[in-house]
């Protein structure tokens, strides 16, 4: 669970930091601050992930503080762009970060049981 959440963490702040670029550098009509806020929280997505791997404490708070802050641009972004937001897909987004969050957070408390039982002398 723990490599599905990472390895799903990695995915988004890459999009998030590709995506950034493309449009800041194409200028298709994104407004710079929002393409440069995608790069950070992607990028700080990114560096959570492998703390999320290696159960580094702080480290899924870090990677929700991320996800939420590519939640508000996305919002804004649909805001701004269309006069209005589209439900469909800002569930979409939350429920993929929601499924992250609760991917790294069970494979935590399991990486930490087999840890705590191999500790104990167990196999």
């Amino acid at each position: 669970m723990l490599s599905a959440a990472t390895l799903g963490m990695a995915i988004y702040g890459a999009y998030s930091v590709v995506a950034g670029l493309i449009d800041l550098l194409g200028r298709s009509g994104g407004e710079v601050l929002v393409d440069l806020g995608l790069v950070a929280f992607g990028l700080i997505l990114l560096l959570a992930a492998a703390f999320v791997r290696v159960v580094i404490p702080g480290g899924l708070a870090l990677a929700i503080g991320a996800l939420l802050g590519l939640q508000a641009l996305s919002i804004y972004s649909d805001f701004h762009i269309a006069g209005s937001v589209a439900p469909a897909p800002q569930l979409v987004r939350a429920g993929y970060a929601l499924v992250l969050v609760g991917l790294a957070h069970f494979g935590a408390r399991a990486e930490g049981a087999r840890v705590r039982s191999k500790a104990d002398g167990g196999g």
